[in-house]
C-alpha cells in the first residue's frame, strides 16, 4: 500500500472522492478494502515517518494491542480465570505471526477496542450517561474500523448480541447511531461505503474470477481458517451455545461467512481475517 500513498498526494479529499472510480489503479492489497489504511499510512508519512521498516514496526506494535484488548473483553464477559487461560491461546496462536504482514493489524486493534468498549458499556455496574458514553465510543470505533475493512461491521453483531444477552438492548441505539458518523463523514467527503463494497466485489469478479473461482478459493480460505485458528476453533464451536462467550463467535463467524458469500475470500485471508481469529476461539476457554 506504500505505492498507493503516493497517489494521495496533497489532496486526501480528492483521493476519497475518486476512490471507487479508480479501483483498478490501486494496488492488489488496496482494491478489496476501503481507503482507510492508505490514508492512515499517508498521515504517518506526513508526520515524517517514511522508512518502511519503522512504519512496519509501528503497525506491528499497534497490532499487538489486540492481545490486552481481547483479554479485557473476555475478562468482562467470561471471568478473570478464563481470561488468564485464554492468554496462551492468543500469544501462541499460529496467526500471531501475520500481525507483521500489513495494515490489517490496525483493523484488528480497532475492532478489538470496539468489542472491549461494548463490554464495558453493557456492564451492569455502568448505567445512564456512563453506559451511553461507552456505547457511543463503541459505535465510533466500529464506524472507523469499517473504513479499513468491509467485513468488520459484521463483528458489530458481537456487541449487539452482547447487549441483548445482558438485557441492555437500548444501548444498540447509541452504538448504531455513532457507527454511522464516520461513514456519513466519509460519504460527505466523496466516499460512499456501499459503493466501495460494490466496486471491490466487481473488481474481484473481473480481475480474479477467471483464475480463482469463488467456490474453489472459498474452500481454500476455510482451510486457512482451520490451520490458523487450530484446535481451539473446534473446541470453541463445540461449546459455543453453552457459554457467555457465544456473542463473540456469532459476530466473527458472520464476518467470515459474509466475506465468503460476497466472493471477497480469494487469497490473503490469513491477514484479511486477522481481525476475527481471536473471537472465534473465545468459547474454547469460556465457562459453561
Amino acid at each position: 500500500r506504500i505505492v498507493d500513498v503516493t497517489r494521495v498526494g496533497d489532496s486526501p479529499w480528492e483521493y476519497l472522492r475518486t476512490f471507487t472510480d479508480h479501483v483498478a489503479a490501486q494496488s492488489p492489497q488496496t482494491r478489496g478494502h476501503p481507503p482507510g489504511s492508505v490514508l492512515a499510512l499517508w498521515a504517518l508519512e506526513r508526520t515524517g515517518l517514511t522508512d518502511p521498516f519503522v512504519i512496519g514496526l509501528l503497525v506491528t506494535t499497534v497490532g499487538a494491542l489486540t492481545v490486552p484488548l481481547v483479554l479485557s473483553a473476555v475478562r468482562g464477559v467470561c471471568g478473570d480465570l478464563e481470561a488468564r487461560r485464554f492468554l496462551p491461546v492468543l500469544v501462541l496462536a499460529p496467526y500471531a505471526v501475520w500481525l507483521a504482514a500489513g495494515t490489517e493489524a490496525l483493523v484488528a486493534t480497532l475492532a478489538a477496542a470496539m468489542v472491549a468498549a461494548g463490554v464495558r458499556a453493557s456492564d451492569d455496574r455502568r448505567t445512564g450517561v456512563r453506559a451511553a458514553g461507552w456505547a457511543t465510543v463503541t459505535g465510533l470505533l466500529l464506524g472507523i474500523a469499517a473504513l479499513f475493512a468491509y467485513g468488520v461491521p459484521w463483528l458489530g453483531l458481537s456487541v449487539a448480541c452482547l447487549y441483548f444477552a445482558r438485557r441492555r438492548a437500548a444501548l444498540n441505539l447509541f452504538t448504531g447511531a455513532a457507527a454511522l458518523i464516520p461513514l456519513a463523514a466519509a460519504q460527505a467527503m466523496g466516499f460512499p461505503w456501499v459503493d466501495g463494497l460494490v466496486a471491490a466485489r466487481a473488481d474481484f469478479g473481473l480481475r480474479i474470477e477467471p483464475h480463482r473461482s469463488v467456490l474453489w478459493w472459498s474452500g481454500i480460505s476455510l482451510v486457512v481458517l482451520l490451520l490458523a485458528a487450530g484446535p481451539p476453533l473446534y473446541a470453541s464451536l463445540r461449546k459455543a451455545g453453552n457459554t457467555p462467550g457465544w456473542p463473540f463467535l456469532v459476530g466473527a463467524g458472520a464476518a467470515v461467512i459474509f466475506t465468503v458469500l460476497a466472493g471477497l475470500a480469494r487469497g490473503g485471508v490469513e491477514t484479511a481475517w486477522l481481525t476475527f481469529f481471536p473471537w472465534l476461539t473465545v468459547a474454547a476457554v469460556a465457562p459453561r
